[in-house]
């Protein structure tokens, strides 16, 4: 080792014990009753040490195992940050077994991180109903003196929620916290240059337990805050609510800011009781309950009117039309955002625009205006960038990504998807990374690489069940069954849908069921059950129309057609061909148009209308071809084919099928290819 790392090292050495000093002599009356009670403690003796924050944790344990009194002891530190920890007596049984006890030596257990199991909030914890239901069997199974290092608040909880246990404590020993590890606290939390929801989540889970260690600080258990520390328990109680906003606990999240909506009205801090009730706003948004969450923004929009505060207007605004959007009040929306960025800009907030233009994008999308929507998207970029904001520019890759995607450019959305990806894992926001795994899954799909569709799903479905979003798993139980239903298999995609459709219905999101039905309808359609597939298309028909989404309608107009020509019911499934072609030149969807002309081609075949049947499958080869879409082209040559067949005319039969033949081939399709060599080698010379 070079002089310079030992100097750096022996400094760094004398600094922590500087540290270990000024806790200990900080605490000076409660490390000597520790230190004697450790000495006395003899076999099962449990006791109890309150310290709020980590870091003079390891200056305690580092300050009992260099104490000349304590040489005699082994002290062994068990960690158990399992936030679902539930039989605490097993794993100490299992740990035990994995100590090597040193000769001459007592074994002290010191618990640490047990407050993750016991929570802040709730009645009960599984953790500590263990512990008061087996306390009898501590005393044979754990033979040794037990020291649990707990906050405040896990000590009382402990005490509330498992009395029996601790019952049998012989010392409680509270340490006071030095004013330096406070003010580090308050310097990597309240004074902090990043905000907690720009974190990645290892670094928020520290911050988080920071903000925690603060809160006793400032309001004990059991304890009013007195006057001068309700600001303080105000801002960290905000914190802790953005925090786990940020996750996606939102109930969590609420906890948290309803103590703040009652401390805020105590010192008139209107800004905050704004930011607050924006935020209660937001946690019932995701769940998903539209109307308390539009209540709670208009409630804030209406204080920052009163008290004429336009950059509070503005946020308030936003909030507004991020609730319409979801509710599919696009108009509505539209116009919060335009009103709330017309405030940035006055105010010259670039930085702040950028996720209203961001939202802009989200509205002209929806409404399947996308270049609109890309300029938009472009706009919010340009700005993250120009202020580095690496970590918000992956939503708007992503929102790129998807308008790609609907333009056919699946190259250019996979490069925007792993661009979001990439920022996301950087940043370890796993949460987040569900959505782009998924949207990768789709471009997949669409490029016919199905088991790559299949992982991406997976992927996607498995962070969100982690992170116990039911709500989103449906749209990924939705696109397995779609790339189970592509790969002909017919029952897991309609367990896949079935899946899909109960959350949906669970959730109230009626709109998005509708979806599920068609596809339900196709599944029905496969196994030619063609009175429930009819059930399922008029089912997710009339939901369409009754949230006014007429571009979806084509969509299912066009199946409910093909459910008709199925039954030979010719004219029927005319008609509703032209009612989907209409909708689909109506809104410029050139490529959807497509299979619409090739399905009415083969309506006016079987009724042997041929040079109809002719002119409705060449339009719709045609933008094929436009659209690059190989394999598609292949369905309506193989039925050019056989039409051609019909008419005697063999040359042209064969070799529409020979080229329909080598396309199924090149994508290894088995089924169509068996079928267009069939027909190829029963045509005469």
């Amino acid at each position: 080792m070079s002089s310079s790392k030992k100097l750096s090292n022996q400094h760094k050495n004398s600094e922590l014990q500087a540290e270990i000093g000024k806790f200990i002599a900080y605490n000076k009356d409660e490390f000597a009753e520790l230190v004697t009670f450790v000495d006395f403690a003899e076999k099962f003796t449990l006791g109890f040490i309150e310290i709020n924050f980590t870091p003079d944790i390891d200056l305690l344990i580092a300050g009992l195992q260099h104490n000349p009194q304590c040489q005699e002891i082994q002290f062994v530190v068990l960690d158990f940050p399992d936030g679902n920890l539930r039989f605490l007596r097993d794993e100490l049984v299992e740990q035990l077994a994995k100590i090597t006890k040193e000769t001459n030596k007592k074994l002290v257990l010191l618990i640490r991180n047990l407050e993750k199991s016991i929570g802040v909030f709730g009645d009960y914890p599984p953790v500590l109903q263990d512990l008061n239901f087996v306390r009898d069997s501590y005393r044979q199974t754990v033979p040794h003196p037990l020291l649990f290092i707990l906050p405040d608040y896990a000590i009382s909880r402990l005490a509330k929620f498992a009395p029996d246990f601790w019952a049998w404590k012989s010392g409680l020993f509270r340490f006071k916290t030095t004013e330096l590890t406070r003010d580090r606290a308050i310097a990597n939390t309240l004074n902090a240059d990043t905000d907690i929801e720009r974190l990645p989540t290892s670094e928020q889970q520290e911050r988080i337990d920071l903000l925690h260690g603060l809160l006793m600080e400032y309001n004990p258990t059991g304890e009013i805050p007195s006057p001068e520390h309700l600001r303080n328990c105000g801002n960290i109680l905000n914190e802790l609510g953005k925090a786990y906003l940020s996750q996606h606990k939102p109930i969590k999240a609420r906890e948290y800011l309803e103590k703040v909506g009652k401390i805020v009205k105590q010192f008139h801090d209107y800004s905050l009781e704004i930011e607050v009730i924006n935020r209660l706003g937001e946690s019932y948004r995701q769940q998903r309950q539209f109307e308390s969450a539009n209540s709670y923004h208009q409630q804030a929009l209406d204080i920052a009117k009163k008290q004429e505060n336009r950059r509070a207007v503005a946020n308030s605004l936003h909030y507004l039309g991020n609730v319409s959007l979801n509710t599919r009040q696009f108009d509505q929306a539209r116009d919060y955002y335009q009103q709330a960025l017309e405030i940035y800009i006055e105010f010259g907030d670039r930085y702040s625009s950028a996720s209203t233009y961001h939202q802009l994008g989200m509205v002209a999308q929806e409404l399947r205006e996308y270049d609109q929507a890309r300029d938009y998207y472009q706009q919010a970029l340009e700005i993250y960038i120009e202020f580095g904001d690496r970590y918000s520019s992956a939503s708007t890759y992503h929102q790129l990504g998807i308008v790609a995607q609907e333009l056919r450019q699946f190259h250019q959305a996979r490069d925007y998807y792993q661009q979001a990806l990439e920022i996301k894992i950087e940043f370890g926001d796993r949460y987040s990374s569900a959505r782009t795994y998924h949207q990768l899954g789709i471009v997949a799909q669409r490029l016919r690489e199905y088991d790559q569709a299949r992982d991406y799903y997976q992927q996607a479905l498995e962070i969100k069940i982690e992170f116990g979003d039911r709500y989103s798993s449906a749209s990924t139980y939705h696109n397995l069954g779609y790339v189970a239903q592509e790969l002909r298999e017919y029952d897991q995609a309609r367990d896949y849908y079935q899946q899909a459709l109960e959350v949906f219905i669970e959730s109230g999101d009626r709109y998005s069921s509708a979806s599920t039905y068609h596809q339900l309808g196709m599944v029905a359609e496969e196994f030619r059950e063609y009175d429930q597939a009819e059930d399922y298309y008029q089912q997710a028909l009339k939901i369409f129309i009754e949230f006014g989404d007429r571009y979806e309608c084509a969509g299912t107009y066009h199946q409910l057609g093909r459910v008709a020509q199925d039954l030979r019911e010719y004219d029927q499934a005319r008609d509703y061909y032209q009612q989907a072609l209409e909708i689909f030149i109506e809104f410029g969807d050139r490529y959807s148009s497509a299979s619409t002309y090739h399905n009415l081609g083969y309506v006016a075949q079987e009724l042997r209308e041929y040079e109809q049947a002719r002119d409705y499958y060449q339009q719709a080869l045609e933008i094929k071809i436009e659209f690059g879409d190989r394999y598609s082209q292949a369905l309506t040559l193989y039925c050019l084919g056989r039409l051609a067949q019909a008419e005697e005319n063999y040359a042209e039969a064969r070799a529409n099928l020979q080229t329909a033949l080598e396309i199924y081939v090149e994508y290894q399709d088995e089924y169509w290819s068996k079928v267009a060599r069939k027909i190829l080698e029963s045509l005469p010379e």
